[in-house]
């Protein structure tokens, strides 16, 4: 799960537990902070603002105020004799996220994601039927040829496949078990 959000001007693409620098924030050290101009949300369905999404916040904790490193700018005018050298250090507060919250069921959803044996699913674990590369990897993988048809069968299998699991996302696993399966129809479309 993650939001992709504007703070202090600037956008970021945000999840929970994860650091990093913005803009100097008003606020002490220590303090909470949270955004509500979320553009964008990711969790399990993509859900995209116009121009933010509505009842979504980002919780944030103020780490530390500090200063970016120096950088330098030197100005010159050729065979004038013009030289100007000034230096600027970026004023940025260091925060960590401490939630997205706003969701229906908010921590529900969250800790409601699908599980095999016990493991959160990652997005390289489980596929993409909308990616035409993870189509053509699973038949190629089983020595199928990587037609258009053959991928459209893919599809029509992988939904079968969540209906009958009732599931709403696969593994490379179940994916290759269906395909080993239901060979027979692959078969019939390359005569």
């Amino acid at each position: 799960m993650f939001a992709i959000v504007e703070i202090a001007g600037l956008q970021y693409k945000v999840e929970q537990d994860q650091k990093l620098f913005v803009n100097r924030l008003k606020g002490d050290k220590g303090g909470k902070v949270s955004f509500d101009k979320v553009l964008l949300t990711v969790n399990g369905a993509i859900t995209v603002g116009a121009p933010a999404v509505s009842g979504i916040t980002v919780e944030a904790e103020i780490l530390d105020h500090v200063k970016a490193d120096k950088v330098i700018i030197f100005k010159k005018k050729r065979r004038k004799g013009y030289k100007v050298k000034n230096g600027h250090r970026q004023s940025l507060t260091q925060i960590v996220i401490t939630g997205i919250t706003g969701f229906e069921g908010g921590a529900k959803k969250a800790a409601k994601k699908e599980t095999v044996k016990g493991e959160v699913l990652s997005d390289h674990a489980t596929v993409n039927f909308g990616e035409d590369h993870e189509l053509n990897y699973h038949l190629k993988k089983n020595n199928l040829s990587q037609s258009k048809e053959n991928r459209e069968t893919l599809i029509t299998l992988g939904k079968a496949v969540k209906v009958e699991l009732e599931k709403n996302i696969l593994t490379h696993e179940e994916v290759d078990a269906a395909i080993i399966k239901n060979i027979d129809q692959f078969k019939a479309l390359n005569k």
